[in-house]
């Protein structure tokens, strides 16, 4: 197909919701196709096939957040733009970010628009203890990065997740020395360095293909922390989707390759 006037046309089988987007991403080009992608709950994902004024084929995908991380952070399209900025930059395998309209001034919400990278979710992998190896390099390298690597003062950070716990208030219910002491000891001190968290990293959200982890998606959640916050998520959906062997595997080539404490 030539001619600019052929390219500004948009497919038949393409969601005219997103002709607005496609124009602002390629005024010369032409929406070729739109298709859902599952496995957003907090978002809804689209991909979106494009051809360029110079017909080059271009595929994206969109991201336009539900009304909950609306509320919880107005400002989310731009401030995860820029966390995968960052994310490329360091060398982690997530979605290359390529445009953020916080305003939802395209779409009537918020969204992100990221590149479209090949892959899939796998959850039967050929080589299971070689995918769990893998699985623990990336989140690994994820846990590298410090709030001076980053760089970036917006990132939230994680709070104590049981305050009761930190400080146990007083209770006559609880006034016997043992359980005081048991309460004490379950309260593992945070690590001391706060790192990069996924805040959902299982394999729900890693795409495959050929063997290699392709990349980590979703990071709607991140924020800085204890790495042992991703870590327990992570070794429990790994239990509970490939069993207690896999989790072994994933747990010593994390622990390999950094220096949290697990004990």
């Amino acid at each position: 197909m030539n001619g600019h006037d052929s390219l500004s046309k948009t497919a038949p089988d393409a969601d005219q919701t997103f002709a607005p987007l496609a124009a602002h991403l390629s005024p010369n080009g032409r929406l070729r196709r739109t298709w859902p992608l599952a496995g957003g709950i907090s978002a809804d994902m689209t991909a979106v096939e494009m051809e360029d004024g110079n017909g080059r084929a271009q595929k994206f995908v969109v991201r336009q957040y539900g009304p909950t991380h609306q509320q919880q952070n107005p400002h989310i399209a731009a401030h995860e733009f820029q966390l995968l900025r960052r994310l490329q930059d360091a060398g982690i395998a997530a979605p290359p970010p390529h445009y953020a309209d916080p305003a939802g001034a395209l779409l009537g919400k918020p969204c992100l628009v990221m590149g479209y990278i090949e892959g899939q979710l796998d959850f039967a992998p050929a080589d299971l203890p070689q995918a769990m190896r893998q699985f623990a390099h990336h989140l690994a390298q994820i846990h590298s990065l410090t709030d001076a690597k980053l760089g970036w003062p917006l990132l939230p950070r994680l709070g104590v997740a049981c305050p009761e716990l930190a400080r146990p208030q007083s209770d006559s219910a609880l006034e016997t020395a043992p359980l005081r002491r048991a309460l004490a000891a379950a309260v593992r001190p945070s690590s001391p360095t706060a790192v990069l968290l996924h805040g959902d990293y299982w394999p729900g959200n890693v795409l495959w293909q050929a063997g290699e982890i392709t990349a980590v998606i979703d990071w709607e959640d991140a924020r800085l922390g204890d790495p042992l916050f991703d870590l327990s998520i992570s070794r429990l959906d790994v239990a509970w989707i490939f069993g207690p062997e896999a989790r072994a595997i994933f747990t010593q080539a994390y622990v390999a390759e950094t220096t949290v404490d697990t004990t």
